[in-house]
């Protein structure tokens, strides 16, 4: 489970960047400053304001540990949180509704990265048109099977 979910909204998503910036190598606040800066490819750069509580908060949480030259690393208690395809885990799909808008969401994702990279895709063109014919055999008459020509 991810229980820090209480006021992150607020954060613009920052406590996910830092634990993705640490998740390579420890950082400082300053670091993982510029590299926030950088993710978001020069729209925001964080506060020290905004960090450094942070950065206690995640650490009293047990998310991070303080190093003696001041960086923060990722603990086994972050690491172990951080499983899954896109970051930490969330609420895993408990309905139809559920699982179809976060199929929804990943082609979603699927036709950004078409756009701005249509070579990302093409290792993956066979595996996506299988799960396309996969989906299209659910929706053929006998309800399950895939569609005989």
């Amino acid at each position: 489970m991810w229980p820090f979910r209480f006021g992150w909204r607020n954060r613009r998503g920052l406590p996910f960047m830092i634990i993705h910036l640490v998740s390579s190598s420890p950082k400082n606040g300053v670091e993982l400053m510029d590299g926030v800066e950088s993710m978001t490819r020069g729209w925001w750069r964080p506060t020290p304001g905004s960090i450094y509580p942070l950065l206690k908060e995640m650490t009293e949480q047990g998310i991070l540990k303080k190093l003696d030259g001041g960086r923060y690393e990722l603990t086994q208690k972050g690491r172990a949180q951080m499983q899954g395809p896109f970051g930490p885990p969330h609420r895993p799909p408990r309905t139809m509704d559920d699982m179809l808008s976060q199929m929804h969401s990943f082609v979603s994702y699927m036709e950004d990265v078409k756009s701005t990279d249509r070579r990302q895709l093409e290792p993956h063109r066979d595996m996506l048109k299988g799960l396309a014919k996969r989906i299209s055999g659910l929706l053929a008459e006998g309800g399950g099977e895939e569609e005989k020509p």
